[in-house]
């Protein structure tokens, strides 16, 4: 039988002193690429983190791929993980990096890692005088790490907040090679990344994990959970008949917008409220909303 997901999490439970996250379950489909989108402080990283085994769990499980372990040499050498800042010893340069990563990962591509640094722009091993992690903005750190990371031959590719220190056009760049990333493994390759603002990553993300003070309060494929809601907008003045129809809203002297349910676009139409298919950026904010509102 076909395991059709890179992921499955059950019951997967982190807890600090002022924090828990979860109890998650969680199936992540593979060949696709995973959008977990949150506020700051969602759990995110903690989740990536569990995810990676970066921080052991306080309860529940992880298998990747065939029921695989994260303890498993095999299963570290399948998945490609960049965090969102100090990826890499500071004091570190582009040559150091990639002896690193040659010595630690057998699929580690070490030409490819010196091309990848020149695409991105930033310093490569064969730069005449290559300068230290420290004495690069936080853009260039975070090119530097995603240049390693694609240079591995791997089958899921974990990144953490890649967009937050790029900027517009990079982030587009990004885009592009996570989709060649995918392209290239024939649907055996996957992206998980995490984001608090999907506005210029958008294009990057098949499936998508909102979360909220740690727990997932919705999760489906993007064209999918597009259909399930709508954006809905009127005149001020059909606000009080339309209110009961939305989840979360944003009210003004002459109009009104909110997310609703796609299912009740008649009777927002009766309530006289015009309703459009969410951007997934706009499905972020009414979800969101409407999980703070309902705590």
């Amino acid at each position: 039988m076909v395991n059709n997901f890179c992921v499955r999490v059950k019951g997967l439970t982190k807890k600090y002193s002022k924090f828990t996250l979860g109890g998650i379950d969680l199936d992540i489909p593979m060949g696709f690429s995973t959008a977990l989108i949150g506020a700051n402080g969602a759990g995110k990283t903690t989740l990536i983190d569990l995810l990676c085994g970066v921080t052991p769990a306080t309860a529940g499980e992880v298998t990747y791929f065939d029921g695989g372990s994260i303890d498993s040499e095999e299963i570290r050498e399948r998945i490609s993980y960049c965090a969102s800042s100090s990826f890499f010893p500071q004091a570190w340069t582009a040559k150091d990096i990639a002896v690193s990563m040659e010595l630690a990962y057998k699929g580690f591509d070490r030409a490819k890692f010196a091309e990848l640094c020149e695409k991105l722009e930033v310093d490569s091993e064969h730069t005449k005088r290559p300068r230290a992690m420290y004495k690069q903005s936080d853009g260039n750190r975070m090119r530097t790490s995603l240049a390693a990371v694609f240079a591995r031959k791997s089958d899921l590719l974990v990144l953490d907040e890649p967009g937050s220190s790029l900027d517009p056009l990079m982030r587009d760049r990004l885009c592009d090679r996570m989709r060649e990333y995918l392209d290239d493994g024939n649907g055996a390759r996957s992206i998980i990344f995490s984001t608090h603002n999907i506005a210029d990553m958008e294009n990057a993300a098949d499936y998508a994990v909102f979360m909220d003070r740690g727990r997932i309060i919705e999760q489906g494929f993007v064209e999918e959970l597009k259909d399930k809601y709508v954006i809905a907008r009127g005149e001020a003045a059909d606000y009080e008949k339309a209110k009961s129809l939305l989840m979360s809203h944003d009210s003004g002297r002459t109009m009104f917008s909110g997310l609703a349910l796609a299912e009740n676009s008649e009777k927002l139409a009766e309530a006289g409220a015009d309703s459009e298919r969410p951007t997934l950026q706009q499905l972020s904010i009414g979800l969101l909303r409407y999980a703070e509102e309902n705590r």
